[in-house]
């Protein structure tokens, strides 16, 4: 059995965020963190950015937090709140005075394939797709995750080809004009996009792999990999009595509802005043809310009060965003070049809930604060933000 002052289950960007705040404020409690992962924690962004793009790999991996013990290879099966005590799936008992939960999420799965097929998310992942012999590589989704590693795999000389059910690369995110030409400049970038079709299987075919899709399309491949979003991973907090709805319910401190219990990152979702309640799978979430969760566990008051921004490069196309990007909403948008540098604005009635800054950076405060304020005409839309 193992004691710990803080308790810290999983050992990604949030939870070493986490362990670092702890350490500010307590120089000599002890802190013990539970990690699925056989590596130790790394910045999970460079794995469909720069480590495509020229940075070297030693890059990834995130500073040692002093006096922190780390069990890599070790998943957490259960929690006992009232004994406050987590029990790993080897048998051994932690026990701990505040916890944390940092679980992340589980990558979507297709029902065939089985370890042909690379559902991309760890570091692991990025060293198998890089080590790949051969060309041919088949990108299965066409949202956030599936549209970088298609950029990123072209770049790198790959013949990619996408293949998702949508109208075109990110149809559920941006407006379809905006959608449809981002379609065509991977295209132009020698893409072969394979919309409005699904996966009906997958098998072996010697050291090859294929993927055989609803439109009859056989993709004869070297590697198959798989965005398909995640699965907030809740079920040793639901199992603990912990209250979840798509996440583990936190309030503005990030508490859950057992006592002495945290959650951050991709696995919470919490409170904001002008959205109601989120749960945001990117870089700033899981940094910030770390970071708050850990100073809170060692006796601070802070609160979640700024809405997260995230980010995205796929080929020579970047941009910065904030709030609710759903192509379900009413967009407007003010361009400079049409489709690859403006502002694209997400209504619900008079209320702005999101904005894509395409191409324009350091706008981020700003688009948060037209999010949290008074509601807005269209008119006053086109200079709402200056870059």
């Amino acid at each position: 059995m193992t004691a710990y002052r803080y308790l810290i289950i999983g050992g990604g960007m949030t939870g070493h965020a986490a362990a670092a705040a702890i350490r500010e404020l307590d120089r000599d409690g002890a802190i013990g963190i539970l990690s699925a992962e056989a590596d130790r924690p790394y910045v999970r962004p460079l794995l469909s950015k720069g480590l495509w793009l020229g940075k070297a790999e030693d890059t990834v991996w995130m500073p040692e937090v002093a006096g922190v013990d780390l069990r890599l290879g070790c998943r957490a099966v259960s929690i006992d709140t009232k004994a406050r005590e987590v029990v790993d799936e080897k048998g051994g008992v932690h026990k701990y005075e505040k916890l944390l939960l940092a679980t992340g999420g589980d990558p979507r799965r297709l029902p065939y394939g089985g370890d042909r097929v690379v559902y991309y998310r760890t570091i692991r992942d990025y060293k198998r797709v890089r080590a790949v012999n051969g060309n041919s590589v088949v990108v299965i989704g066409g949202g956030f995750i599936g549209s970088e590693l298609a950029a990123a795999l072209t770049a790198n000389g790959k013949q990619v080809t996408m293949v998702f059910p949508e109208d075109a690369i990110g149809a559920r995110v941006y407006p379809a004009e905006l959608a449809k030409s981002i379609t065509r400049y991977f295209e132009e970038k020698g893409v072969r996009v394979l919309a409005n079709d699904t996966v009906a299987g997958i098998e072996e075919r010697g050291e090859k792999t294929v993927v055989k899709t609803g439109k009859r399309h056989e993709l004869v491949a070297d590697a198959v990999v798989a965005g398909l979003g995640i699965l907030p991973n809740t079920a040793i907090a639901e199992a603990a009595g912990i209250r979840c709805e798509n996440g583990v319910e936190v309030d503005e401190w990030l508490r859950t509802s057992a006592p002495s219990v945290w959650a951050a990152g991709d696995v919470a979702r919490f409170p904001t005043k002008a959205l109601g309640r989120m749960r945001v799978e990117h870089e700033d979430a899981a940094l910030t809310q770390g970071r708050i969760a850990g100073r809170n566990m060692a006796g601070g008051d802070e609160r979640v009060t700024q809405l997260p921004f995230f980010y995205s490069d796929i080929f020579e196309i970047g941009y910065e965003a904030v709030g609710r990007l759903d192509a379900r909403l009413e967009t407007v948008a003010t361009w400079k070049t049409p489709f690859r540098e403006g502002i694209v604005y997400y209504l619900e009635g008079d209320r702005v809930r999101g904005v894509l800054l395409l191409g324009i950076f350091g706008q981020v405060d700003a688009a948060r604060r037209l999010i949290e304020g008074e509601p807005v005409r269209r008119e006053a839309l086109a200079d709402a933000i200056r870059p």
